[in-house]
């Protein structure tokens, strides 16, 4: 690992009220020494204590003050980085920003890297590698739901998990080694009933953490929502009020929307993608046929599908659009919105109550136009998210290395269970199962390349 003292401000860029200069490595307390003056009188940031703070001024090489500043010293391991770190806390000018730096590189420091500070953290065993993406997902965190899940891995929930499955491997591939040293004694020091148990459950945590990237994906980076139906039913009409804001053109020609609009909005601390999809109808003009491809393509990659109909239009039309598209979309989760309520009779909507709808299509009525029971629509499409077992104690894959990884493992024991119920020879099954324990392994960062370790680190913003 390089031994130079880093620095780098690690609050926004640009001015603020407030900016923190960030300085980790051997000499970071000399090095903010030479360029700090404490307002009591003779006294040393090399004579502070751990975890203290200090006011005074920094001061240029011609001694005049830049700046009043509050400098924070931690000394290793007692840091987060695990080294010796200080922080200055100063006025958010960029100007002072700058000069601060200039001081520091003058005194000795470099300029750290992007994610610098967190890859020394990994490095000096503060954090595994799991708990080190988590700080950048904490930072990019836009909702409660992405915050929590975030901090749940950066505290080590995931790795927690990944550790003790790791451990029970071993314990049993080590024993299984063991076998074949006294091979010729025909010894057995593991258990293959009780190893048959471990394989079985250890497969059963691998696939759900596999099937959690779902939620967990959706978590970090929104789940989508797509808008489908007929042209006209007043789809755009829906996304805007949704968005609160005028994002699609409302018309009443048919086929206004000929392309996918994309936006999020936040219900209940929930990201959500909304996908406005062209009006699904025959045509001849060829920019509409691909804007209504594209709304078949949106709908199959969607989490949650609204499938608008429009209760003025003749319902038996309407019926056939449901009963022909519920088809396509399979058992994905549907709201079937029966919209423009506010222009047809009682007797009417009653026809669509009484439609026989498969398990996941679940049946509302709004007006968008006049946001009649779109309050009831946020609800059913926060149920439909599928979190309600979504807690704090919840652990879920967001990241694709760490659900590829996880595939491979799942890969890995999958052969060893085949192995055993086909009896093959333990060193077969020993290569199989220390598979499966370097792909965990490759999560946490017990088992990583340099090459790994840059491109995750490249990802971080400076100061962090």
């Amino acid at each position: 690992m390089d031994s130079n003292t880093i620095c780098a401000v690690s609050t926004a860029p640009g001015m603020g009220g407030i900016a923190v200069v960030r300085v980790s490595g051997q000499d970071a307390i000399p090095f903010t020494d030479a360029i700090f003056r404490s307002v009591r009188k003779g006294f040393t940031l090399s004579q502070a204590s751990n975890q203290s703070l200090h006011y005074g001024d920094i001061v240029n090489t011609d001694g005049t003050i830049l700046d009043s500043v509050l400098v924070s010293v931690f000394r290793n391991p007692h840091s987060f980085t695990g080294e010796d770190t200080t922080e200055i806390s100063c006025h958010g000018s960029v100007f002072i920003q700058q000069q601060i730096l200039r001081l520091l590189i003058d005194a000795g420091c470099r300029l750290a890297g992007p994610g610098e500070f967190t890859q020394r953290a990994f490095l000096n065993g503060k954090m595994d590698l799991s708990q080190a993406e988590a700080v950048a997902d904490v930072i990019a965190s836009t909702t409660a739901a992405s915050h929590q899940l975030a901090m749940g891995q950066m505290r080590g929930g995931f790795s927690h998990e990944l550790e003790n499955l790791r451990l029970q491997l071993l314990k049993f591939v080590s024993l299984i080694e063991l076998e074949l040293d006294f091979s010729t004694e025909d010894v057995e020091f593991a258990d293959r009933e009780e190893l048959f148990t471990l394989v079985g459950d250890i497969k059963s945590k691998i696939t759900s953490l596999c099937e959690s990237f779902s939620v967990g994906n959706a978590i970090k980076n929104g789940i989508p929502v797509a808008i489908v139906g007929q042209t006209n039913v007043g789809k755009s009409t829906l996304l805007n009020c949704l968005l609160n804001e005028e994002k699609a053109i409302v018309s009443d020609i048919n086929g206004t929307t000929r392309d996918v609009i994309e936006d999020t909005f936040v219900y209940k601390g929930v990201l959500f993608r909304l996908i406005d999809t062209a009006g699904i109808r025959n045509t001849d003009d060829v920019v509409e046929k691909i804007g209504i491809e594209r709304s078949f393509k949106k709908m199959d990659e969607a989490s949650v599908v609204l499938l608008m109909v429009d209760a003025t239009a003749p319902v038996t039309d309407s019926k056939k659009f449901v009963s022909d598209n519920i088809e396509r979309i399979g058992d994905k989760s549907v709201a079937l919105v029966i919209n423009k309520i506010d222009a047809v009779s009682d007797a009417v909507l009653s026809e669509f109550s009484n439609m026989q709808l498969p398990a996941n299509v679940h049946l509302i009525k709004i007006s968008a136009k006049d946001r009649k029971n779109t309050d009831g629509l946020l609800e059913l499409l926060h149920s439909l998210a599928n979190l309600k077992h979504f807690s704090s104690e919840f652990v879920a894959v967001a990241n694709m290395r760490h659900y590829e990884a996880l595939q491979r493992a799942l890969a890995a024991i999958a052969r060893v269970d085949d192995g055993m119920n086909l009896s093959l020879p333990s060193d077969l099954l020993t290569r199989d199962i220390h598979d499966c324990i370097d792909a965990l392994s490759e999560i946490t960062g017990q088992i990583s390349s340099q090459d790994v370790l840059n491109n995750i680190f490249s990802h971080f913003c400076i100061g962090k």
